[in-house]
């Protein structure tokens, strides 16, 4: 799969490396005021995550031939929604999880109420960061609006939020495959794919090239919540960072419940060959979004 010139981890690391040095800048410090607020803001945003959606916003802007240092703000924004929707997942009203990434979650740490308010405020941040002109200043203003757009629909109650609400509806009920792509669709692939067409978009993306990468951002998007899927009954807890068999506990919708393991696995790599062929239109520029896209899946082998 990889080049002898071209190694994923090396890819992944340096990008985490420029994404979180990033996030650092655009957040507030913990010494701001409310300093415990901001001190549980950072305590999730810096708890060892991967970075998946903004690398993939980096690399389809890549893809396009366009500069990563431009679209740096909107991933590092894309990574405080996710964030925050983590934070929030973790809470008893909704998943109860103890564990995240290795850690304790941020409500076992800081307490319900402030994390609530830590969602709250990095999803602010977020949208206060795509706002600010001061960071846009070599991006045409439509673009920068449609990208707005993007985000704010993938993260509400159309992405999501929608999907988040259709999940918790569907715990300890039977569900249908139409119900459970929905789920998976809008809950986790509607992020990744607002990642990877705002990073053509603010690329400078022909139609044909954002059509291509919508096609592979829809089909990445899904085989990343497929494979979790996978990971919450084959994963030991060092390698998943929370709790295993978590959503077989609560009853959640998964497709190893609706499709057996082994169909599950089958569905991952359809969707891998999916999102392989989307980039077929592009050169050696798209080799991070193949690489990817085939780590997404392996990680769950």
């Amino acid at each position: 799969m990889l080049n002898d010139s071209w190694q994923l981890q090396d890819y992944l690391r340096e990008r985490v490396r420029l994404v979180d040095s990033a996030l650092d800048r655009f957040l507030p410090g913990a010494e701001t005021l409310p300093t415990r607020l901001h001190e549980s803001i950072r305590y999730s945003v810096f708890a060892g995550g991967k970075r998946i959606r903004p690398i993939l916003m980096l690399a389809a802007c890549e893809a396009v031939g366009g500069d990563i240092k431009v679209v740096l703000p909107a991933a590092c924004a894309i990574e405080m929604i996710h964030s925050y929707s983590l934070i929030h997942d973790d809470l008893p009203a909704m998943d109860d999880d103890d564990l995240r990434r290795g850690n304790p979650t941020n409500h076992k740490v800081y307490g319900d109420a402030t994390a609530i308010l830590a969602g709250d405020g990095l999803l602010t941040e977020a949208f206060i960061l795509l706002s600010d002109r001061e960071v846009w200043n070599d991006v045409p203003a439509d673009r920068v609006r449609e990208a707005i757009n993007l985000i704010a629909r993938s993260s509400g109650s159309r992405g999501m939020v929608g999907g988040q609400v259709v999940d918790m509806e569907a715990e300890q009920a039977p569900v249908d495959l139409p119900t459970l792509e929905y789920i998976h669709t809008h809950k986790t692939g509607a992020l990744i794919l607002a990642a990877v067409e705002v990073g053509a978009l603010l690329g400078g993306a022909t139609i044909e090239q954002r059509r291509a990468l919508c096609r592979y951002g829809e089909a990445a998007g899904l085989a990343f919540q497929v494979a979790d899927d996978i990971l919450d009954i084959v994963a030991d807890q060092s390698q998943l960072g929370k709790s295993i068999g978590s959503d077989q506990q609560r009853g959640k919708a998964t497709y190893p419940a609706l499709l057996g393991l082994a169909g599950a696995r089958e569905h991952a790599d359809e969707l891998r060959q999916r999102s392989l062929a989307a980039l077929d239109i592009f050169s050696e520029s798209a080799q991070p979004l193949r690489e990817i896209a085939n780590y997404i899946i392996d990680r769950s082998s």
